[in-house]
């Protein structure tokens, strides 16, 4: 190539990466050379030195993964209620002259120290129900279980069963005869927060009309509903009609005749009475109702009447 051809090394392109890496690695092995016969001359031992040094190959060693961490987390102790409620279901139905019966085994499998009951020949021993109402763990993995046996002639026995579980909570025992004992007496209960009384007019008539749909099918709830809210109605219809009976609210402005500005709500409690062909049945529901464009419509239909102010 000509003079006048020939690029100046200004004029250069720049190397790529894959020339740059390569020109780095002739660079390194010139630099290897040149401390090789820099140490010939220093003598033997150092030039042994200096070629296991040169002919190690250049490595990248990779980030070593983080290993997770194992969190190793309490096992809940398991509650044996329902163990101690199949245990005493089997054992009032069992008796000491058939313990061979399916009842007899499977209360004896539950409880193998536990003697059964001999009742008197004729005697309608066996419970309607059996429910456990009550449970409290003790030390050493052992549970008291509190169970209730209602029987068809009204009577209602409480019965404590001592039930032991293993470290894991996965398996039980019953490790004596039941006990009958007092049952739980009855809670005091606070203060309705639902103190005022609401007459007749928009507010009772929206909270009726929307039950009725959402009981009895006539309507469609949604009609009731405020934006933004959904809720079914109970299928299939579970009554034929329904009537309030009264309305009681927590806020003062339930009681208003007029409906306030849009946006403002109030918690009621409904009473109403509801009918079919089997009778008829006093239920009570708490709404959440808004006003928007001189209506009162359903924001929240809760689960359960609240007490002493707790309205969720």
């Amino acid at each position: 190539m000509s003079p006048g051809t020939q690029a100046s090394p200004s004029e250069a392109a720049a190397p790529m990466p894959g020339g740059a890496r390569l020109e780095a690695m002739r660079r390194r092995v010139r630099l290897s050379r040149l401390a090789i016969w820099m140490v010939i001359a220093a003598g033997p031992v150092a030039l042994a030195v200096a070629v296991a040094v040169a002919s190690s190959p250049t490595t990248l060693e990779a980030a070593t993964a983080a290993r997770p961490t194992i969190v190793h987390t309490a096992t809940a102790a398991a509650d044996p209620t329902g163990y101690a409620q199949v245990f005493v279901s089997a054992w009032l139905r069992s008796s000491a002259d058939d313990a061979t019966s399916a009842q007899a085994r499977l209360a004896q499998s539950m409880a193998p120290d536990v003697e059964l009951p001999s009742p008197a020949a004729g005697a309608q021993s066996s419970p309607q129900s059996v429910t456990a109402v009550r449970s409290a763990q003790r030390e050493g993995g052992v549970w008291a279980v509190t169970v209730a046996a209602q029987y068809a002639d009204g009577r209602l026995r409480f019965y404590a069963v001592p039930v032991a579980a293993d470290a894991s909570g996965s398996s039980f025992t019953v490790t004596g005869a039941p006990g009958v004992v007092a049952g739980p007496t009855r809670a005091v209960v606070p203060k309705s927060a639902y103190g005022v009384s609401v007459p007749e007019g928009d507010l009772s008539s929206a909270a009726g009309e929307f039950l009725n749909a959402y009981l009895t099918g006539a309507g469609e709830v949604e009609r009731y509903l405020a934006p933004g809210v959904q809720m079914s109605a109970v299928s299939p219809a579970p009554y034929t009609a329904l009537s309030v009976e009264q309305v009681w609210a927590v806020e003062e402005t339930a009681a208003a005749g007029k409906v306030p500005a849009d946006g403002t709500a109030v918690r009621v409690l409904v009473r109403v009475e509801a009918r079919d062909d089997a009778g008829r049945w006093p239920l009570a529901y708490e709404l959440t109702l808004k006003a928007r464009s001189g209506r009162w419509e359903v924001a929240a239909l809760e689960s359960g009447a609240a007490q002493g102010g707790s309205v969720r």
